[in-house]
């Protein structure tokens, strides 16, 4: 299927590994010139290679998101770069786990720098851009923030916000032209959840294949998720076809999380 994204500009944060390095190639594969960002110059480079290799432009930015003038800094440099900006994908950011009465304030505060402060920061800064192209924004949110849990208690808090800004930006959205959506991962397999993995053949003494299939069955799955299924699912909907998704928040758990 041609999704129409060849020649646009996309900004890819989180980029550096997993779910967003899968989503700078899938949109470099489709023809996107790309911005990537990340804290890890080194990993960026990779992926700027690989993104260049499959096809499209890229150029890379490692900048610290948690500090308040990352966002003007990156739309800076897209606009220095590119001229313009139709996509900005809102990956980067990860929440502790763990027991609700021995997680620090600190930790809560971690988890909302970097998951919805960045975020909000990077919309906002990127918005007339995105204005000026009728572009998108997606938000890589989190299964925790329709189905909480008291382990990812903080996950859970921070992905229910981003749920409720990016519907509330997508009332701003219709005004101005810009299409906002969240696209909400299940387990996905990434350096992330191996050491969820790890975790589990040390608790019980199983091998790695053995390891995977328990937790697979934990999750009631008939597969762990790839980079690559989230990296498709965003480019369908940042694509013109995709348009018509608007204040969305899209599942994406191969049925992990069962209906109410």
């Amino acid at each position: 299927m041609e999704l129409g994204l060849r020649g646009k500009i996309a900004l890819v944060t989180g980029a550096s590994r997993g779910i967003g390095r899968g989503i700078a190639e899938g949109l470099a594969a489709e023809g996107c010139s790309l911005l990537l960002t990340g804290r890890d110059e080194a990993a960026l480079a990779a992926v700027r290679a690989k993104a260049t290799a499959l096809g499209g432009m890229a150029k890379s930015h490692a900048i610290d998101l948690r500090r308040e003038d990352a966002a003007a800094a990156l739309v800076a440099a897209v606009r220095a770069a590119y001229g313009r900006l139709d996509i900005l994908v809102n990956n980067a950011g990860t929440t502790k786990r763990g027991d609700f009465l021995t997680l620090t304030d600190a930790d809560w505060q971690e988890g909302f720098a970097l998951k919805f402060f960045a975020h909000m920061r990077l919309a906002r800064a990127a918005w007339p851009l995105l204005a000026a192209s009728q572009g998108t924004i997606v938000i890589i949110g989190g299964t925790a923030g329709k189905q909480p849990t008291a382990n990812s208690i903080i996950g859970a808090s921070v992905n229910s916000a981003v749920n409720a800004f990016a519907q509330a930006l997508a009332q701003l959205g219709n005004e101005a032209g810009v299409q906002v959506n969240v696209v909400s991962p299940g387990h996905v397999d990434t350096d992330r959840l191996q050491r969820r993995i790890d975790a589990l053949k040390a608790e019980t003494g199983l091998d790695e294949a053995a390891a995977r299939e328990r937790y697979r069955q934990s999750l009631g799955v008939s597969r762990l998720g790839l980079p690559g299924d989230v990296a498709d699912m965003v480019a369908f909907v940042a694509s013109p076809r995709g348009r018509w998704l608007h204040g969305a928040v899209v599942d994406l758990h191969g049925g992990q999380i069962r209906p109410i």
